[in-house]
């Protein structure tokens, strides 16, 4: 074995019950040398090492400065604990709610739970506010089912996973977002570009890992009551429980609610759905540090049920009838899922996870006289070992996934069926010299039964060429099945007749869709006025071999049929985090999208996105009390996109055709929050606060069941200004 030239770690502190938290920005250096590095966002640390380096120092400001004698290398775990003589000292330092990694070899951004408190954030939807990478708008105007986007590419080119396991996908397409309450988040991991090829094939324009709170971290009680002007309520609840030494529990409880018809606009439909949602989840963790075994078992029953349509809509009587237009979308989601981990504990270098995770999604909706139902049977498996190759630099995971999807879909009088059922396995491979080169090249092979075998690669390569800097490449293939009709339910809500115009493909008669995804991003940390800051530039191009075209081009139809030609997103962010003045942060990016398609009607941009978009985020936190409590914080989004390219209404009479663009769209979101002490808060915010409403959002409201009725040409707020306030309640 040849000799090791590194050392790595974790630095943590430890929390009010004694549990330990990882440390962001430790200082670690070896005594009486200039080698030294910082922990990164999870505590952890790799840093040179010598045999004649002897004293590994710790230090962070307001903990005691420990040193530690190496006699060999080998991983080291510490606690930092507090430095009680530094009374005097209330605010040493003030950790970000969303940072960058200038260490990993991907393009990662993580957002913690702070963050999430900026908005009301009542789902995972609802979370993405405050960040300039994720865009969020409405897919239609009647369902209030919001979609992102990344890269320029909607959800259904992005994997979504919970813990690491993909999970909105399939059936949960569409309204998937909205099922994950934002309280149940602990944070959020946003990764730009190809992905790692652990998480399976599918990621095309990035990853979106949503971790969830543990029962051993949690807050024994927590309470969360929200309410706003449109009449929406919702409330959560954690309730965690520490069962004996090694296992913990928490049941979580999220209902929401709105029963009340607005029509802001006064085009004779509801503005907002009414809805109600009853979301419950039951977590275990048993926990043995000394056998280094961690698992987690998650029970959740979902009950979702929507109501859209005209404001004098009836389900009991105008259902089916020509009285009134509406829709009705009732879901019921079931799932299990597992978690284990085992660390070697005399090799901790050596790690095996495996994962399991079971849902049954049922969906029985309506949108007029268009009836969709589908019921997806989903189970997922992946096991995953780590260990080292000769030392510390050199890392590898690999493993073994599988996957087993039963759709069965009825579109009006048509039924579609398919079982889909995959076998992988996978190689990743990390060398990391943390003061220069961090690399990660990653393979995996699959057989598919409807896609057949095939290969996935991915490369990832960080490079720092001086100091707080971080320079990185990627590429990486995503093969997909498109769900067609459930990545797009809001086609129901029109009268347009569907055609599917290939025939001869595995799924729905169409090809798998295929695209390659190359980046480089580059990232300077900076020092003005003795204030921190850093800037970002992130250019990436979605290249498509294959696609399933979604054409919305013809005002009576929506086509789906394989690419002939280019299609291709372009997007190039500019963004600058900078602290002016002591407790005041600043966000702001501009973001350019370059997203086009061969449609049968010629190159177009793709519709509803817009090429220019401006983001300015501000927070604010007045000084903490002694106690540390008893501040204020507050906190405004700006946002500003510029013209959007209209699908062409031109076939259609003229009092039915749209411009060839929609105007700008600037809105203005708003939260302050006043933190009474460790265990109450209350907080009152606007969205929209500039009162933004499209007014022509439904064509045909005159005769919503005539040719020309179409709810899609969204591009803006309807509704108009929303006003908030809620109250948290936490017991440690």
């Amino acid at each position: 074995m040849s000799a090791q030239t590194h050392i790595s770690g974790r630095v943590t502190e430890a929390d009010a019950k004694g549990t330990p938290i990882e440390l962001v920005g430790a200082n670690v250096f070896w005594l009486g040398t200039r080698v030294g590095t910082v922990t990164d966002v999870d505590g952890s640390f790799k840093i040179s090492y010598k045999e004649a380096y002897r004293k590994l120092v710790i230090s962070y400001v307001g903990y005691k400065t420990d040193t530690l004698t190496i006699e060999t290398p080998k991983f080291i775990t510490h606690t930092l604990k507090a430095n009680e003589t530094l009374n005097e000292v209330l605010v040493t330092t003030q950790a970000q709610t969303t940072s960058r990694s200038y260490f990993k070899a991907q393009n990662v951004i993580t957002v913690n739970s702070k963050e999430l408190l900026k908005a009301a954030c009542c789902n995972l939807s609802e979370s993405f506010e405050t960040n300039p990478s994720i865009d969020v708008n409405f897919a239609d105007a009647v369902s209030g089912t919001r979609q992102i986007r990344l890269l320029g590419l909607t959800t259904p080119y992005i994997l979504i996973a919970t813990e690491n396991v993909p999970s909105i996908r399939g059936a949960a397409q569409a309204y998937g977002l909205s099922f994950i309450p934002g309280t149940w988040v602990e944070s959020i991991q946003i990764t730009k570009g190809a992905g790692s090829v652990v998480n399976g094939f599918e990621s095309i324009a990035g990853q979106i890992n949503t971790e969830l709170v543990k029962p051993t971290t949690d807050e024994t009680l927590f309470v969360n009551l929200y309410g706003a002007s449109s009449t929406r309520t919702e409330l959560n609840t954690h309730i965690n429980t520490k069962v004996n030494a090694h296992w913990d529990t928490g049941l979580y409880i999220h209902g929401n609610r709105h029963n009340q018809r607005h029509d802001n606009n006064n085009d004779g439909f509801l503005d907002m759905p009414l809805f109600h949602q009853i979301n419950l989840m039951s977590r275990w963790q048993y926990t043995n540090a000394k056998r280094g075994l961690v698992s987690f078992i998650n029970l959740r029953f979902l009950n979702d049920e929507k109501q859209a349509g005209e404001l004098d809509f009836r389900p009991e009587h105008d259902r089916f009838t020509t009285n009134n237009w509406g829709s009705e979308i009732d879901t019921r989601r079931y799932e299990l899922a597992t978690k284990f981990g085992y660390v070697n504990p005399n090799i901790p270098w050596q790690t095996l996870g495996v994962q399991t995770a079971y849902s049954k999604h049922e969906q029985a909706s309506y949108f007029g006289f268009n009836t969709y139902t589908i019921n997806h049977d989903s189970f997922y498996a992946n096991a995953i070992y780590n260990s080292i190759l000769g030392d510390s630099r050199h890392k590898i995971k690999t493993g073994l996934s599988y996957t087993n999807d039963v759709y069965d879909e009825l579109v009006n009088t048509t039924v579609f069926s398919r079982k889909e059922h995959s076998v992988g396995a996978f190689a990743e491979y990390n060398y990391n010299n943390l003061e220069l080169l961090n690399l990660t090249v990653g393979l995996r092979v699959d057989r598919h039964n409807l896609l057949g075998t095939f290969v996935t690669p991915r490369f990832h390569l960080k490079y720092a060429p001086w100091r707080k800097s971080a320079f990185r490449a990627s590429f990486g293939r995503g093969k997909r099945s498109a769900n067609i009709f459930a990545e797009n339910q809001q086609l129901f809500s029109t009268a347009r007749q569907i055609d599917i115009l290939n025939t001869d493909g595995p799924i729905y008669g169409l090809e798998p869709e295929i695209a390659w995804n190359f980046g480089v991003s580059y990232l300077q940390g900076f020092t003005l006025w003795n204030r921190l800051g850093d800037v970002t530039l992130d250019l990436y191009r979605t290249d498509f071999k294959n696609q399933v075209v979604v054409d919305w081009e013809d005002p009576r139809a929506i086509r789906f049929y394989n690419l002939e030609g280019q299609s291709f997103a372009n997007s190039l962010q500019v963004e600058v985090n900078y602290s002016p003045v002591k407790q005041l942060d600043l966000r702001t990016a501009y973001k350019f999208y370059n997203v086009e398609t061969d449609y049968i009607s010629g190159q177009l941009e793709r519709p509803l996105t817009p090429k220019h978009r401006f983001f300015l985020n501000m927070g604010y936190e007045t000084q903490r009390t002694k106690n540390g409590f008893g501040h204020w914080k507050f906190d405004t989004t700006f946002n500003w996109l510029s013209t959007q390219r209209f699908a062409s209404t031109s076939a259609n009479p003229i009092p039915f055709q749209l411009p060839e663009r929609t105007p700008t769209v600037s809105t203005l979101n708003a939260q302050i929050t006043k933190v009474f002490s460790s265990k109450f808060e209350m907080y009152l915010g606007g969205e929209n606060i500039t009162n933004l409403r499209q007014s022509n959002a439904v064509l045909g409201t005159n005769d919503p069941f005539g040719p020309q009725f179409d709810t899609t040409f969204v591009y803006g707020p309807i509704f108009g200004s929303l006003y908030y306030a809620g109250l948290r309640y936490q017991l440690k």
